[in-house]
């Protein structure tokens, strides 16, 4: 891997396309649709049409050809200009990678060229209310059944579902020689019979909901598989490291925003002396602390895409882990921050920041808990004992 502290000229000319694109919808538009119900639908199929979905996807099934750098600073733009999509993380980088890497050919040709042009959204299930962070605990199944698999189980904080065509599942299958249950990945058509969803209601407000799944005796064909029933855990990281990349890279795109406002709000805002109150160190030190927090996570993140796009699966879960929770950590500090600076203006609605404090926590969570991600960190980057 090369280490290359500027981005391609490819990679600039692109944010900038994707900027000037999700600055028409904003932050506004976002509000709008998760106020009324909408969706971000028009948004997602402009991208789409536009080729900033597929960017990661091989030329071949209608992708740009790129990597998981270039989808991530493609989500980072859209967070940044106050657009965030979050089923980019879950339909082109987990589901659109797992398949691009782990799927047959007729696979690929059937769903890749619709989750690249944004035609295909495909949500991903692997959160279950008793295994929490624990992918072993999973008790959802499949099982064969002549030609057919029949799934049984329950899924819970599934997003997008309800704008979803199928959702990648993951389930655990008997190993016909040890008898013991191994991971496998299913691609379930949301309207396949016996599986059915509830929403879930959250405290912050977004276009994109969450929901719990649930699944009975759903029948699926022999080709709903994905890839190598003997694949194991690989196969599920394929799209596990990149949820974790642009998990960061959407954390940072947040926290580009919020102190983008701030900053603002400091320039412009005058109380004392004719000076506006960005110039004051009580003011100016905070803001300027979320920048250098910001610069590292930009830093990691890319460090782990790179690693993923060359191909380096366990050192990019390495820094995969380490940027989503710098990621995680610099959103909710720089929204701390922007509300703190706006005071009571931080906390209306016209100043959309509010919003933040609870979205803003999605990274620290979701996918996996910081203090799961220290876990890992301790345990297989310092070489410490298993904790827990």
């Amino acid at each position: 891997m090369t280490i290359n502290f500027t981005e391609p000229e490819e990679r600039v000319a692109l944010r900038e396309a994707v900027k000037k694109l999700a600055s028409k919808y904003g932050r506004e538009f976002v509000e709008k649709q998760a106020r009324e119900g909408g969706k971000m639908t028009d948004m997602w199929l402009e991208m789409g049409q536009n080729g900033f979905l597929g960017v990661n996807i091989p030329e071949e099934y209608g992708g740009g050809g790129g990597g998981m750098a270039d989808l991530a600073a493609v989500l980072e733009e859209a967070s940044a200009a106050g657009a965030p999509l979050l089923m980019m993380v879950v339909s082109p980088a987990i589901c659109g990678s797992i398949i691009t890497r782990c799927g047959t050919q007729p696979q690929k040709e059937k769903w890749l060229p619709g989750i690249a042009d944004g035609t295909l959204l495909m949500a991903f299930g692997i959160t279950e209310a008793e295994a929490g962070s624990n992918a072993h605990n999973i008790t959802t199944t499949g099982t064969r059944d002549g030609d057919e698999w029949v799934l049984n189980g329950q899924k819970t904080f599934i997003s997008g579902v309800d704008e979803a065509q199928s959702v990648l599942i993951v389930a655990r299958t008997q190993d016909a020689k040890t008898g013991k249950l191994k991971p496998a990945l299913f691609v379930v058509p949301t309207d396949a019979e016996g599986f059915t969803k509830q929403p879930i209601p959250m405290a912050w407000s977004a276009p994109e909901k969450q929901f719990t799944l649930f699944l009975d005796d759903v029948r699926l064909p022999a080709d709903a598989l994905v890839g190598d029933e003997d694949g194991g855990l690989w196969q599920l990281f394929a799209g596990l490291n990149p949820e974790r990349i642009m998990g960061a890279a959407l954390s940072c795109g947040a926290a580009r925003y919020a102190i983008d406002k701030t900053v603002e709000y400091a320039l412009t805002r005058s109380v004392w002396k004719d000076q506006p109150i960005g110039a004051h160190q009580g003011i100016q030190h905070p803001i300027a602390k979320v920048k250098i927090e910001l610069e590292q996570a930009r830093l990691l993140w890319q460090k782990a895409a790179a690693l993923y796009d060359a191909g380096d699966d366990f050192t990019a879960g390495e820094y995969a882990n380490m940027a989503k929770y710098a990621g995680g950590e610099v959103s909710c500090n720089a929204a701390d921050v922007a509300v703190h600076t706006h005071g009571g203006n931080g906390l209306t609605v016209e100043y959309g920041l509010a919003n933040l404090l609870v979205a803003s926590r999605l990274g620290r969570i979701a996918p996996v808990s910081r203090e799961m991600i220290l876990n890992f960190v301790a345990m297989h980057t310092l070489g410490l004992p298993k904790s827990y």
